[in-house]
C-alpha cells in the first residue's frame, strides 16, 4: 500500500492524498431522462471537486459526536479510516480498491418522504424522482454520497434519531452538501 492511502498518514496537517485528486464516479443509469442523468453527473462531478478539496478532509478528521472525534455508526472506524475507506472505494458487493465510486442508479417514484434507498445484496441506488426532478446537483450530490456510503457498509438507524445526522452517510452527506454549495 502506498504512503498516501494509509490512514497513519492522513491528520488534519498532511497534504491531501493523491488518491483524492484522482478519484472517480463511475454511474450506470437505469430508466432515467437525460436531463436526469445530467443532473446526477454534476452532482458526481461536484462530489469529485469535494473530495479532492483539502476541507473534505479536514471535515471529516474533525468530525465530532459528543465532544469526540467520532462519527455515528462508524464500523469501529476512527475518522482517519473512514476518510481513507471513503477514498478506497471498495464497494462491498465489488470490492476492490479502485478509489472509484461505482454505482448503479435507478428512478422510481413515491409520494414517501424518502430521498432514495438501497439493499445490502444488490448495487443498485433507487431514486425517488419526486425529489430528484426538483433537487439541484448540489443536493443531489449530499443523496449520491449518502446512499453510496452504504454500499461501503456504512448504516445509520432507520428511524429519525438524535444520533442519526452524525452517523456516516448523514455526516458525509451533509459535509459534501455544504462544501459542494461552494462551486
Amino acid at each position: 500500500a502506498s504512503t498516501t492511502s494509509d490512514s497513519s498518514n492522513i491528520t488534519a496537517t498532511s497534504p491531501v492524498p493523491s488518491s483524492a485528486l484522482t478519484w472517480d464516479a463511475n454511474i450506470t443509469f437505469t430508466n432515467f431522462t437525460r436531463t436526469q442523468e445530467n443532473k446526477d453527473l454534476d452532482a458526481a462531478d461536484l462530489v469529485k471537486q469535494v473530495i479532492a478539496f483539502s476541507a473534505f478532509k479536514s471535515r471529516i478528521l474533525n468530525h465530532t459526536y459528543k465532544g469526540k472525534k467520532t462519527f455515528v455508526d462508524n464500523l469501529g472506524l476512527s475518522n482517519a479510516k473512514i476518510y481513507k475507506k471513503i477514498l478506497e472505494s471498495s464497494e462491498k458487493l465489488n470490492s476492490g480498491k479502485n478509489y472509484t465510486m461505482d454505482i448503479t442508479l435507478a428512478t422510481y417514484q413515491t409520494d414517501a418522504n424518502v430521498i432514495g434507498y438501497t439493499l445490502p445484496n444488490v448495487n443498485k441506488v433507487w431514486m425517488n424522482t419526486r425529489y430528484l426532478n426538483k433537487f439541484t446537483p448540489v443536493q443531489v450530490s449530499s443523496n449520491l454520497v449518502h446512499e453510496w456510503l452504504h454500499k461501503l457498509g456504512f448504516g445509520h438507524d432507520y428511524e429519525s434519531t438524535p444520533s442519526r445526522p452524525y452517523s456516516v452517510p448523514y455526516a458525509v452527506g451533509s459535509i459534501i452538501k455544504s462544501l459542494a454549495a461552494k462551486y
